[in-house]
């Protein structure tokens, strides 16, 4: 990484630099990787290496390689700003294998950025492979004669407890009248450019009042790595009194460890960690009689020194850089080979969903249908098939703020209201922006999906007055549901209609779903073949509500032999959708119309992804098979960034959602349909999701 104009004088090793701000760099360094013919990337991430927001151009590089990615995450944040938190999210998601140094970071990936289990390994910070024993030859290189050496190391800052170390050396030159504590390392930039040596000078003071100053040596210095490890040997005891319980990885305690000294440290977590099983000391944090009794004691008992010592070195000896080597390479296994078009991503579902986009796409009216780009499309208007969706969202998300809720709820239930047509009987679909309907009939569709929200609404909203009114427009059009012929149409009314009847007897309704039902299981076994299992000889859209709707209505009805053919149909159709590599691909939009012909890939659309999600949870709640809540998580990752591009299309934090994934890129409109089938899709995993997991909540903050 070159971070300044001029750049540095690398060895022949190095074949390509990235100028750290262009992301231009990073493109040519992508083309740079992927012609040169390796295997795979190795990454070493650190926030402030690479440029943008939080270092986010490294993404624009990773974003154009399908090689597969190993990161080596050296800070895992566990209260990280939006900006941390999205890169780290986006490399989790493009990584085949994460490697952190402690097991709080493999916890914290897991638990805050959403990585897999098994995705993550743990390998300790490696360490030069010094010899034992050169204490006397360094402190006579130093100038520190036969004195007992208490060193500390690193960028001075508050946080750092060089000031809880000074407060114990009374005590401990009172024992040892010639103990030498050594500072090393320069202030830190950012304090010096806000105070300059203010700091510094501070802990001058603070030992002449103490009247130590002749035991603690200041040496301003930055120093290069081999001549730190010199000064560590030089040391018979290493201390780090950070004040940071949350400190994951200190790369000097590694390297203290590896030259075999004895180690005193406050218990951040890397400390916690290395220094486990009587491997050094732990004191409490800021507690300097503590500090003091421990190293004067250690100081006084040489015998227990060289055991610790001795342990330390131990231990070291599994660190060196060729176990750290072996260790990688053993967690590469099997990411090497045929490339992989994009990562694995474990779903970040421990997140809120924003509602941001429920707004921007909401006005007095109802939900518009359609955006360019960010934009409301006015020129579209509205439409029945959105605004029911956005009642059945509303209905569920019983978490957002009130006065909100109500709101939208008021609005969609009115367009729905709005589109009864009284004259025919039916409901119309489409509105102008003017409010002018543009037709008498909606589609089969599109009553479909109205009947489906009033059952819905009818079923399980927690406002008497909506449920009231959602039953009794339900029952008016439920003569001209029954008249629809269209399979999808019907699966539809059938979801409307068994949620009724989970709450309550209606015996047309009852009347209804039989025959629906009946007629759906039936088209199975008329178009099955032997490679054939589905109830169409084609594929089209929203094709999981088809079993689900199998699996609901022989639900509420007691007909198990339809929810066997549900579960069998989805089955089917779960393999279809999932790729080689085994991540969800939903039936593409060209496939539509192909008899008997196996999927294409594109172009996918989010409403697929969410009808799997319910599917699945459906299957769930029947079978309690655990294989269909994992099918419904790779569905929910899809939009995540788990597909066939590598690119997210939903964003938690708006709750935005693409329009759809093109062979290379995603289309960048964002319309109420994906948006909502979004925002349905996180209620449905967070009801299906085990309560220990469960925190997904759908309000804005």
């Amino acid at each position: 990484m070159n971070d300044r104009p001029d750049g540095y004088d690398y060895p022949a090793e190095v074949v390509g630099t990235i100028d750290q701000d262009d992301r231009v760099s990073y493109s040519i360094a992508a083309q740079a990787i992927t012609a040169s013919g390796v295997d795979m990337i190795w990454l070493q991430h650190e926030y402030g290496i690479f440029g943008g927001s939080a270092g986010e151009h490294i993404l624009y590089l990773l974003d154009q390689t399908d090689l597969p990615l190993a990161t080596h995450v050296h800070t895992v944040l566990s209260d990280p700003d939006p900006d941390q938190r999205r890169v780290m999210e986006r490399l989790v998601a493009r990584s085949a294998r994460l490697i952190v140094m402690s097991t709080l970071g493999r916890d914290l990936l897991i638990s805050h950025y959403g990585a897999r289990p098994d995705q993550v390994a743990v390998i300790p910070h490696g360490i030069p492979d010094r010899s034992f024993g050169e204490t006397a030859t360094m402190k006579a290189r130093f100038g520190f004669g036969n004195r007992p050496v208490i060193l500390t190391f690193g960028l001075l800052s508050p946080g750092k407890g060089i000031d809880t170390m000074i407060a114990a050396m009374p005590t401990i030159v009172a024992a040892q009248p010639d103990a030498l504590y050594v500072v090393l390392g320069a202030t830190h930039p950012n304090l010096v450019a806000h105070e300059g040596e203010a700091y510094r000078d501070r802990l001058i003071a603070q030992t002449e009042k103490l009247g130590v100053s002749d035991n603690v040596r200041f040496i301003d210095a930055f120093v290069e790595t081999d001549e730190l490890l010199d000064y560590i040997a030089a040391a018979d005891i290493y201390v780090t009194p950070y004040l940071n319980p949350a400190q994951v990885t200190s790369g000097t305690l590694a390297y203290a460890v590896g030259l075999g000294k004895v180690v005193v440290s406050t218990p951040y977590v890397h400390a916690r960690e290395l220094l486990a099983d009587g491997v050094g000391e732990l004191v409490p944090f800021g507690d300097s009689a503590a500090f003091a009794d421990i190293i004067s004691g250690l100081l006084s008992d040489p015998a227990r020194m060289a055991t610790l010592a001795a342990r330390t070195y131990a231990l070291g000896r599994t660190m060196i850089w060729p176990r750290l080597a072996e260790a990688s390479l053993a967690a590469f296994s099997g990411l090497a080979g045929p490339k992989i078009a994009a990562p694995k991503v474990s779903s970040p579902i421990m997140r809120t969903i924003g509602t941001a986009a429920i707004t921007r796409m909401t006005d007095d009216t109802g939900m518009f249908q359609h955006s360019r780009l960010g934009v409301p499309d006015r020129a579209h208007g509205y439409c029945i098939d959105d605004n029911a969706r956005a009642l059945i969202w509303a209905v569920r998300a019983t978490g957002v703020e009130p006065e909100k809720r109500a709101k939208w709820l008021a609005t969609y239930s009115g367009f729905i209201d709005g589109a009864w047509n009284p004259a025919l009987a039916t409901f119309r679909n489409f509105m102008a922006f003017d409010r002018r309907w543009l037709e008498d009939r909606g589609s089969d569709d599109s009553v479909g999906r109205t009947m489906w929200a009033l059952g819905v609404t009818a079923a399980e909203s927690d406002d008497a007055s909506l449920r009231e009114w959602a039953m009794g427009l339900y029952e008016q059009a439920l003569p001209t549901a029954a008249k629809i012929e269209s399979i999808h149409a019907r699966a539809f009314i059938i979801l409307g209609g068994a949620a009724v009847l989970a709450k309550s007897e209606h015996r047309f309704t009852r009347q209804l779903l039989e025959r629906f039902a009946g007629e759906l299981a039936s088209l199975v076994a008329a178009e099955r073949r032997p490679d054939w299992a589905w109830f169409e000889i084609v594929l089209a859209y929203d094709n999981c509500r088809l079993p689900e709707a199998l699996i609901a209505a022989g639900r509420v009805l007691d007909r198990k032999d339809w929810v066997q053919t549900g579960l069998a149909t989805l089955d089917w159709i779960a393999e279809k959708q999932t790729s080689e590599r085994g991540h969800f691909r939903p039936v593409g939009h060209e496939s539509f119309g192909r008899e008997y012909a196996e999927p294409l890939p594109f172009d996918q659309q989010p409403l697929e992804a969410w009808a799997t999600i319910d599917a699945c949870a459906a299957a769930l709640s029947v079978t309690n098979d655990a294989k269909w809540r994992d099918r419904a998580l790779s569905a929910w990752r899809w939009y995540l960034g788990d597909n066939d591009v590598g690119v997210p299309l939903g964003d938690p934090a708006t709750g935005e959602c693409f329009d759809g994934l093109h062979p290379t890129c995603v289309n960048r409109n964002r319309g109420a349909e994906s948006i909502l089938s979004f925002q349905l899709a996180a209620q449905a995993m967070a009801a299906i999701m085990p309560r220990e997991n469960r925190a997904l909540h759908l309000a804005a903050a």
